[in-house]
């Protein structure tokens, strides 16, 4: 009986040992498996992503004579520039720019362009109510769209006109009478856009 009794305490020995082990590397109650937790509730604002504009905003020219070509202005001759009597010209307090080639004892020929901002909806919807409601013809060069119309002056026998471009924000809107260099809005496109 002594060897059975040695076996079962051998055995008992054994799985005491085996009860140790197993407990010391058994986790704690605060290591064992990952317990869900209540989610967190931040109670301050998550800020909006902003939009950030991914080109830069295209500068505006800011001198009348040095966003024309040679040209261009030797076909404005001596036709003065921005003569006070005529108005606001030059560049305005939101950064546009008013350009008046006119004298101001003449009764008609004159040339004037305003350089200014305007976002892509406004200007197409401006640009396709004057083909719908005044009958001009826009058409789509340099990257950008063109209108434009002439007519005969209603008290002199010279031409009248307006051209329009818009690209990238920027409107130059020119209004003319009898006077009307050739190349003049493609040089004002050239010098803001290269």
């Amino acid at each position: 009986m002594s060897g059975r009794l040695t076996r079962t305490a051998l055995v008992a020995a054994i799985l005491g040992a085996a009860a140790l082990v197993t407990t010391a590397c058994a986790p704690s109650a605060d290591e064992s498996a990952p317990q869900e937790s209540a989610p967190v509730v931040s109670t301050s604002p998550t800020p909006i992503p902003t939009i950030t504009q991914t080109a830069a905003a295209v500068r505006l020219p800011a001198d009348c004579r040095a966003m024309l070509s040679a040209d261009v202005l030797s076909q404005l001759g001596t036709v003065p520039l921005n003569d006070p009597s005529l108005g606001p010209s030059g560049v305005q307090s939101d950064g546009s720019l008013i350009c008046i080639w006119r004298d101001p004892a003449a009764d008609t020929t004159s040339l004037m362009t305003t350089i200014s901002r305007m976002d892509r909806g406004p200007a197409l919807d401006m640009l396709n109510d004057l083909v719908t409601t005044q009958g001009f013809s826009c058409y789509t060069p340099d990257e950008g769209t063109r209108c434009e119309k002439t007519w005969i002056n209603d008290t002199y026998p010279v031409n009248d006109g307006r051209t329009l471009f818009w690209r990238d924000g920027v409107l130059v809107d020119t209004q003319y009478s009898n006077l009307a260099p050739t190349g003049y809005t493609a040089s004002i496109i050239t010098s803001i856009f290269g």
